[in-house]
């Protein structure tokens, strides 16, 4: 006769289920779904909910799913501030000391963007505060990584990415490649950005409101850099003045990604960053 709790303490929920899971054909998976269920048996032992909350929990459920569209993501969003895309990201990431840490892509990436040339500036309608970004790009040893490609993205001055805004920005806007010469170091030229809000207006807003969590994200400018021989570095320099700074609410912050932008005396301003990636050696990836 089966009882709630096992001797151990382990749901006998989540023992039959792993027991089930003993012959399927995907090892991966099974491993995946039964590590699920563990934490949520374990999750309902400690929690107690009613069979009302647990309706509330498929009804939170169900409203994220049909929130979903062609251009509205409301899973990845909840996995977003859930912290679980950023905690995908570290764990993946190489880890030796010094290497610039990974951030989330976010949902405003464009792979099809032109090349500019150093010093040419990415802000095709020149509204904003002009802001020049020094990029250095180099290897643990800290040499220049000659050939590697620099790929920004960014919100304007209002917050708002060219691809949210078709109407009113050119397309393309706040986006370009450069490629780094030997001497490892780009000018990129642009405007500064303006922090924004995530979306609130679906069932993860409300979540996050019940919750009293931030919902606004401080300013930041997106880079992804790749070189031969490297691993592919997608990441986030961040405004350190940005009063939302301490409370982004998809956990991307890190000390290493603040960046100071400093005033040039002509309206304008500028910041330097040294962005240092892994090379294929087992020594820069392994931690």
């Amino acid at each position: 006769m089966m009882v709630a709790e096992s001797i151990s303490g382990r749901s006998y929920v989540a023992q039959d289920f792993a027991q089930r899971l003993k012959n399927a054909e995907d090892p991966r998976a099974a491993q995946a779904v039964r590590l699920v269920v563990d934490a949520i048996c374990d999750i309902i032992a400690k929690l107690q909910p009613t069979r009302m909350e647990l309706q509330q929990i498929i009804a939170f459920l169900t409203d994220v799913g049909e929130a979903c569209h062609d251009t509205r993501h409301e899973w990845v969003l909840l996995f977003d501030v859930l912290g679980v895309t950023s905690q995908v990201e570290a764990q993946l990431a190489p880890k030796a000391e010094g290497l610039t840490p990974p951030t989330l892509t976010g949902p405003f990436y464009r792979p099809d963007v032109a090349f500019r040339k150093d010093g040419e500036s990415i802000s095709l309608d020149g509204r904003g505060v002009p802001l020049e970004v020094v990029a250095h790009v180099q290897n643990l040893d800290g040499c220049p990584i000659e050939g590697a490609v620099i790929e920004v993205w960014q919100a304007n001055g209002d917050g708002i990415y060219e691809n949210q805004d078709p109407d009113a920005q050119p397309e393309f806007n706040l986006r370009g490649r450069y490629r780094v010469p030997g001497s490892g170091r780009v000018s990129i030229r642009t405007v500064r950005p303006a922090g924004y809000r995530v979306p609130d207006d679906g069932p993860v807003g409300a979540l996050m409101k019940l919750l009293d969590l931030g919902l606004d994200r401080p300013a930041h400018i997106h880079f992804r850099i790749s070189a031969p021989g490297h691993r592919t570095l997608t990441t986030h320099i961040f405004d350190r003045t940005d009063p939302c700074i301490a409370d982004d609410p998809l956990l991307a912050v890190r000390p290493e990604l603040l960046a100071e932008f400093t005033e040039t005396g002509d309206g304008g301003l500028r910041t330097e960053f040294r962005f240092v990636l892994a090379s294929n050696r087992s020594q820069d990836i392994q931690s």
